[in-house]
């Protein structure tokens, strides 16, 4: 069943002076990316943000590939309570209740067969809630790097080496909203039973976004070489995509708690999910960032970390164990970059959701446009584009549409922390824009993004990001 996903971007691009396209949409454009998500789900009396970032998976769940729903041990809970993985059954049953009408959004009529549903899924697609729970599995219970050992095999890391083992090229992104104990887990017993090129090939398959260290108490939270990310992080610099988020998380809840009464009016409430959406304790949805960061929506490519997106912009750089090393935004002047983009980003990605949660009620709302210039460039996957110093660049998106009929705003814009370069976009708000390169900008790379809003219900955006490389 090919079904389309409506965040969908395409790009249309003429260029007045020389250029050769140096690469296109990837082969498996059509397909979900692979999402893994270790949760210390509670009670809501007890830490109530992992069950609204559940709720709002549930609600893109035709963004991702869920391989995995993995209940582990995190700040609240070392043991983890076995009786805690209710609160992810009881998201996935609010799904099932609400999913129907999610599957109008793009016109899917039914279920794959179950063993359909465990191969390769295409965006746009929405997983059965059965296929939902035989991937909710309980991962290690117990923190830190000590436990990790003979004895602390379980479901969870017995499921991650099966998903790394599959004839399956695409990563695996792990979304870490409590501890990774369980991934480190998967990776100490394949070290013990295979080669070290075996081991290598293993860990490169995983990409990892922890939301801090939550692999410990609350209240020991800066001994980092008790929990095993740091472990993560030394031992497989090399190979482990490894983003270490302190700041983003901390800066949505924030933003969260100021939109709170968005989030009761058109979140809490909405279907049988809205009403398992709780009210916030700490912050609103801290773990969210772990899989923004992946959302297939033409802005970023979790492959390239400096690519900002709804999950902020990260760099690499030490870690505050002041001994390791990862992808993350903690000090200056990342943090206040990485900050500046999530409140720029936020009003749309909240308005996103509200959106979809109109449909999981309804079953029926609006849909996000799509950036259409010419027939041939489809995907989400960033447009590469060969060009020479001084070129001037026709980019042309007039042919975007919007699948309700909206009119459409259009605003080019450039991300200038990669390689700190600068061109002139001319007429930036227009469908059609000329991008002018410096005569002195030979070995630069620069990325402009298109941005669509509709004037329908909540204004959402699509967007589609090309890489200018001057030879």
């Amino acid at each position: 069943m090919k079904q389309k996903i409506l965040l969908s971007a395409v790009l249309m691009w003429t260029v007045v002076i020389s250029f050769a396209m140096v690469g296109q949409v990837k082969a498996d454009e059509g397909l979900k990316p692979r999402l893994v998500v270790c949760t210390d789900i509670a009670p809501a009396d007890v830490e109530p943000d992992d069950m609204e970032s559940m709720v709002r998976l549930m609600t893109y769940a035709d963004c991702f590939e869920i391989e995995a729903l993995i209940t582990s041990v995190g700040w609240n809970c070392d043991p983890y309570p076995t009786e805690w993985a209710q609160y992810l059954q009881r998201v996935i049953e609010a799904y099932r209740q609400d999913v129907r009408n999610l599957m109008k959004r793009s016109d899917q009529h039914d279920f794959l067969p179950m063993d359909q549903e465990n191969c390769s899924q295409k965006l746009g697609y929405w997983p059965s809630a059965d296929y939902l729970k035989s991937r909710a599995v309980m991962g290690s219970q117990r923190g830190g790097i000590k436990v990790i050992g003979e004895s602390n095999d379980s479901p969870g890391s017995d499921l991650l080496i099966r998903l790394a083992d599959e004839a399956d090229e695409r990563p695996i992104y792990v979304a870490a909203w409590g501890g990774a104990n369980t991934l480190a887990q998967a990776i100490w017993r394949v070290k013990q039973t295979r080669s070290a090129e075996e081991l290598k090939r293993f860990v490169s398959k995983f990409r990892i976004y922890t939301i801090t260290d939550q692999d410990m108490q609350y209240n020991m939270r800066m001994d980092r070489a008790y929990s095993s990310h740091q472990w993560l992080r030394k031992e497989f610099a090399d190979d482990l995509q490894f983003i270490w988020d302190e700041g983003t998380w901390q800066e949505q809840c924030e933003l969260g708690k100021r939109s709170w009464q968005l989030h009761a009016s058109h979140i809490q409430g909405k279907g049988a999910l809205g009403k398992e959406y709780p009210d916030y304790k700490w912050g609103v949805e801290g773990d969210t960032p772990s899989f923004l960061y992946v959302m297939p929506n033409g802005l970023n490519d979790p492959e390239d970390p400096y690519q900002a997106g709804w999950a902020g912009y990260h760099e690499r750089g030490l870690c505050p164990d002041s001994l390791t090393t990862a992808w993350t935004s903690w000090e200056e002047p990342v943090r206040s970059i990485s900050i500046g983009y999530k409140k720029r980003f936020y009003p749309d990605e909240l308005n996103d959701f509200i959106a979809r949660m109109q449909w999981a009620d309804e079953g029926q709302g609006n849909r996000n446009p799509r950036i259409v210039i010419g027939s041939e460039e489809k995907g989400l996957s960033p447009i590469f584009i060969k060009a020479k110093a001084g070129d001037t660049i026709q980019l042309d998106a007039s042919r975007s549409e919007d699948p309700d009929g909206d009119a459409l705003t259009f605003l080019w814009w450039l991300q200038p922390e990669i390689e700190k370069g600068k061109v002139q976009i001319l007429s930036p708000t227009t469908p059609a824009t000329t991008v002018k390169i410096p005569s002195d900008a030979q070995g630069q790379t620069y990325h402009l993004i298109c941005e669509v809003h509709d004037n329908g219900p909540y204004h959402l955006v699509s967007y589609r990001r090309i890489c200018l490389k001057v030879e």
